[in-house]
Formats: C-alpha cells, sequence, structure tokens
C-alpha cells in the first residue's frame, strides 16, 4: 500500500497485522479519488473505520486540511499513527479510538462538520445508510459533503437514503463503492414538491 498522489505521493503505508482489517486497495483507491476529486482545495475529512488510515491519509496528501481518524482496534490506531508520522501529516490529524456512533456523537459535541467522509465498516455491519442518517440528525456534514460508502457487492444501498443522493456506484470484484452526496436543501424541496401533488 502506498500514497497514490498528491504531498505524499509514493510514501509506502503499513497494513494492520491480522486479517481483520481489509485494506482498500490501490487500484480501488485510484477509482475513487477520480470520482470525487481527485484533488481538493481544502477541507475536513473523517475517516470512520480507518483500518491503516489509508484513504484519510490519500485525502490529507491531495489537498484536505484536517483528517479525523476512528478505528475500535488498537493495533489500527497504532498503525494510523505510524502512517500518519511516515507521511508527515501528523499535525493535520486527530486520531480516536472508539466505536463509530460514539465517536460521531462526540464528534458533534465538540460542532465538527466534515466536507468528505470515508465509511468502509466490516461487510458484516449493512448499516452504511444508519451511519450517514445519524450523521445527517447531529448535523456532522456540511452541504455537497460527499460520503464514499465501501461495501460487499452482493449487498445493495438505497439511492437515495434521508438527505442523500447516490452520485456514483462503481463495481470491483467482491467490493462496491457507492459515492453520495449531502444535499439537506435538495431533500426538502423534493419533499416539499411531492406535498403539493
Amino acid at each position: 500500500m502506498r500514497v497514490i498522489s498528491g504531498q505524499a505521493r509514493g510514501r509506502t503505508l503499513k497494513s494492520v497485522p491480522g486479517m481483520g482489517t481489509r485494506p482498500t486497495t490501490d487500484k480501488v483507491k485510484e477509482a475513487v479519488f477520480s470520482m470525487i476529486g481527485p484533488y481538493f482545495d481544502g477541507g475536513q475529512a473523517l475517516d470512520l473505520f480507518a483500518g491503516s488510515g489509508g484513504l484519510g491519509i490519500e485525502a490529507l496528501s491531495r489537498g484536505m486540511d484536517k483528517g479525523v481518524f476512528v478505528d475500535l482496534e488498537y493495533k489500527s490506531i497504532e498503525v494510523i499513527r505510524a502512517n500518519l508520522k511516515a507521511t508527515g501529516f501528523e499535525q493535520q490529524a486527530e486520531v480516536y479510538k472508539n466505536d463509530a456512533e460514539r465517536a460521531l456523537k462526540a464528534l458533534a459535541k465538540r460542532g465538527a462538520s466534515f466536507d468528505l467522509v470515508f465509511l468502509d465498516p466490516p461487510y458484516r455491519l449493512k448499516h452504511g445508510d444508519k451511519l450517514m442518517d445519524m450523521m445527517d440528525s447531529l448535523n456532522l456534514l456540511n452541504t455537497g459533503a460527499k460520503i464514499v460508502l465501501e461495501y460487499e457487492s452482493s449487498y445493495t444501498y438505497p439511492e437515495r437514503p434521508g438527505s442523500f443522493i447516490e452520485l456514483r456506484k462503481a463495481l470491483y470484484g467482491e467490493i462496491a463503492v457507492s459515492i453520495y452526496s449531502f444535499d439537506k436543501e435538495d431533500t426538502v424541496r423534493q419533499d416539499a414538491g411531492q406535498g403539493g401533488e
């Protein structure tokens, strides 16, 4: 694994030891960033099931101002910190050992808000849309925020869950990636339109 492009291009990233995490392959990472970027003019990123931190670090390398990395496993936290140090992004990152829902509540209490969120939960958990709704209700997302949801390709998420619109979906063997855009105003307009019919 390596940083593909941007400021830390070519830097090698450590993987989390053991089989508990699946790092996003360089091929999929390249495809994801070509869909959402490929470069950014600042902004705040959240890597919620961070694993090795590869996606969040790639976002920092490509121009995001700050990244928040969350994972429940000690091994992952150690690897994320090592990878941030290796890429020189320690000062632009916060790393938390927590489960996803508790982390979201804690971030909301601090008034955090994000422009880009990576959601790569364990495939047995089919709750990506639930977490997206939670981020919406906690006011954690800026208008136009992009959500990158990675999941098992045999599963299907809705195209319009709550205040989100699926912009792109791509399949890579057993992996599916959906890119959602957050637009509360658009959802309100649509609801108002439907109410008048």
